[in-house]
């Protein structure tokens, strides 16, 4: 078991006022916008805390900046290091050019590559980019290794004081610019560096706001930890929410979220994409999947709040790289019930496939993948089939004509061994 640490709240408010004073002319004061979308959808009165548009497209130069500027000569002169997903890493990046600090940024394989180019411009000459490992706590690992091996500072993504206090600002400037606390907060939640700190500046200074924090269901670890009671090592994650897919949540702020009150919820990583293409297509923001992690909560219906409630959704994060939005597409229709993948097995002989077409799918269903996987013998083929339906009700109607076809049809449940290979390592 890991010791957690619980830091001396006394002090609290005052280490947020200094951050406020370190920050300003280094992070800008990101706007907060009403949101005609999620208002509508939900009867309360939503706002979007627009951190896609801070220095870095995320909150974490709030953090970084101010665990660095608190550094003495000395220390400074040594350097730093910092493993990040990637948002982390540009923060750090943007504070060790902003003080002159030489620091190494290391990052795992799985970083897209929009972040890893952004961490080198932001740096510059003062920053070396290091790629390792498979996910963040890979890249962790290393980090942790470099700064013992020669004594530069370890900055954390999240699991320090400094760095909590530094997203607390957040907080800090929404209530400024709100003129008035919100009714509910809700927040990404990977490691709980923003929901530590923005929850117990929060509860200090508005007890009576609703703190949600927001956990991608195939990474909740925060929410392991607060069932163990300590934190604990998820023993499998999906790395998809990358800016929020931590294995274990901090020996600091784990206590501080525990205290918080906060409610933890969980969003599946479909809904977070479903999410993505809505804030693209109707609001006009590129989010990166942690950035749409909040608001994925209120559209999926996760996180129920009250008409005419003001509610205030973090976006946390607009690093997406282009490249994504193809399998963003595809786990949103895996999500909305619109795209199925079937194995079928079609006899050898002229007329199979045109019986297929006109036995199996209905008037509105499309094929949208069709690939041989193997060929078993000379009587039959097996091919993976991908059908978009024209509605998610219309399920039932294929499902009934495949188990009437004489075809051998297997249908492939997104949670299966099978789907993974197949669809996700394979031919999807």
């Amino acid at each position: 078991m890991t010791a957690t640490v619980t830091p001396d709240l006394d002090r609290f408010p005052a280490d947020v006022r200094d951050a406020v004073g370190r920050l300003a002319g280094i992070a800008e004061r990101t706007p907060l916008q009403r949101n005609e979308r999620l208002s509508a959808l939900t009867g309360a009165d939503v706002w979007l805390k627009r951190e896609d548009l801070q220095v870095g497209r995320s909150y974490k130069v709030r953090g970084a900046y101010n665990t660095i500027s608190r550094l003495d000569s000395t220390r400074r002169a040594a350097g730093v290091v910092c493993a990040s997903a990637g948002n982390h890493g540009q923060g750090v990046a943007h504070a060790c050019r902003a003080l002159g600090v030489h620091g190494a940024v290391v990052v795992p394989g799985t970083t897209p590559r929009q972040k890893r180019a952004r961490i080198r411009a932001l740096g510059g000459d003062m920053v070396e980019l290091v790629v390792t490992g498979d996910t963040y706590d890979d890249a962790a690992s290393a980090a942790a290794a470099r700064a013992r091996d020669t004594g530069a500072t370890l900055v954390p993504a999240f699991d320090a004081w400094p760095v909590v206090v530094g997203q607390a600002t957040v907080a800090v400037e929404v209530v400024e610019q709100l003129g008035r606390a919100p009714d509910v907060v809700v927040l990404p939640l990977g490691g709980g560096g923003l929901l530590a700190g923005c929850g117990t500046w929060l509860r200090q200074a508005s007890p009576g706001t609703r703190l949600v924090g927001v956990e991608p269901a195939g990474a909740a670890s925060m929410a392991a930890a607060l069932a163990a009671g300590h934190p604990v090592e998820l023993p499998a994650m999906d790395t998809f929410v990358d800016g929020a897919a931590v294995r274990r949540a901090g020996a600091v702020t784990y206590p501080l979220v525990r205290d918080s009150g906060a409610e933890l919820v969980a969003v599946p990583e479909g809904q977070v994409c479903t999410e993505m293409l809505e804030l693209y297509q109707v609001d006009g923001v590129i989010a990166e999947p942690a950035g749409a992690l909040a608001a994925a909560a209120l559209t999926g219906g996760v996180v129920r709040v009250q008409p005419g409630q003001t509610v205030v959704c973090l976006l946390s994060g607009g690093n997406n790289d282009v490249s994504r939005y193809a399998e963003v597409i595809e786990r949103s229709l895996v999500h909305q019930g619109l795209k199925h993948y079937f194995l079928v097995e079609f006899p050898q002989e002229p007329g199979a496939l045109r019986r297929f077409l006109d036995d199996v799918l209905g008037p509105e269903d499309d094929i949208v993948l069709f690939e041989y996987v193997k060929r078993d013998n000379r009587e039959t083929g097996a091919a993976l089939t991908g059908i978009e339906l024209g509605s998610a009700a219309s399920l039932p109607g294929l499902l009934a004509r495949t188990q009437a076809s004489p075809l051998r049809i297997q249908h492939l449940d997104p949670d299966s061994p099978a789907y993974r290979y197949l669809v996700r390592g394979g031919a999807g």
